[in-house]
């Protein structure tokens, strides 16, 4: 009996040990203490050039964030040396990256929270290139050079609080408000819109999100930035009526929907620039497709093709 009472009390006694080292943090408990290991970091926070400040443009431009749905990364790269996408080639290449997730619904909660597409070679987290930094999740309270922190649940929240206006247009059915699941990343915003005119299975529908678009930006205050998300579905499937002749999508019929989508990209950059002066943009796909290879067919899956996208940031 005193036996077991002085192994109880031992427990005791070593968890109040460990108890006090986290919160003290001390020894290795403390490391542990957040989800990321900071010691990834010493090496290559101080040393990365980042390729934009974005201190430097929160507060001073809108922002805009174009997510081409689906669009594959072998894809975007064959279009823009061919010059087949020649807005899209203005602003620079495309940068082969890893895609946040598999399909819409993780890549978005990702890109929303400042999780965008990483480099292709990126080994570990401090490898990738964060323009927003969220500074509550244990990644710690610094920002890298060049990344913006944020307060909030999301980058939205975060440029509101800047007095940012944020919009939503959105195009695949994840922003059909219809739906409850369709309300969620609409919610995210001030303001959102979607109509059956934007859904995937119309022709037409980045033409009509862009005119949408255009009409609201007449009667937006001028004195207000915009944070602007776009969500282009044209290229997700179905994809087949871009190209003529086909009866079923393939890589070369989501090659014809980027060249459709580039010229209705081209209205947009224009008229905002015109209206609205200077913005950054950054413009990315969310996740891959497949249409057959390795016998896999679409996204939700983990394949190179799905898990590799293009990204580019440049201002307007």
């Amino acid at each position: 009996m005193e036996k077991n009472m002085e192994i109880q009390e031992n427990l005791i006694g070593s968890a109040k040990t460990e108890e006090s080292e986290y919160l003290n943090g001390q020894g290795k408990a403390a490391e542990n203490a957040g989800e990321v290991p900071f010691r990834l970091f010493s090496s290559s926070r101080g040393q990365r050039q980042p390729s934009v400040d974005m201190n430097q443009v929160v507060g001073k431009m809108d922002i805009l964030l174009v997510c081409l749905d689906t669009l594959r990364y072998d894809v975007a790269a064959k279009e823009e040396a061919q010059g087949t996408t020649p807005v899209l080639n203005r602003y620079g290449s495309w940068k082969k990256c890893q895609a946040p997730g598999n399909f819409t619904w993780p890549s978005h909660h990702a890109m929303f929270a400042g999780f965008l597409p990483a480099d292709c070679d990126a080994k570990n987290l401090a490898d990738r290139e964060m323009l927003f930094f969220p500074k509550q999740i244990g990644m710690g309270k610094k920002a890298p050079r060049g990344a913006y922190g944020f307060s909030g649940g999301t980058i939205m929240e975060g440029l509101e609080k800047e007095g940012y206006d944020t919009w939503c247009v959105g195009g695949v059915s994840f922003f059909d408000k219809r739906s409850d699941l369709g309300k969620v990343f609409p919610g995210y915003f001030r303001k959102s819109y979607w109509n059956p005119s934007f859904g995937c299975g119309v022709k037409d529908s980045t033409k009509n999100q862009v005119d949408f678009l255009l009409k609201k930006l007449d009667g937006a205050d001028p004195e207000q930035n915009i944070f602007m998300y776009l969500n282009v579905d044209a290229i997700h499937y179905p994809n087949y009526f871009y190209l003529e002749g086909s009866s079923y999508d393939t890589a070369a019929s989501h090659g014809a929907a980027l060249r459709y989508v580039d010229g209705e990209l081209g209205r947009l950059f224009d008229r905002w620039k015109e209206k609205r002066g200077e913005a950054f943009v950054i413009c990315c796909s969310d996740h891959g497709t497949c249409y057959g290879e390795d016998g896999c067919q679409f996204h939700g899956i983990n394949h190179p093709i799905v898990n590799t996208v293009p990204y580019k940031h440049f201002f307007l």
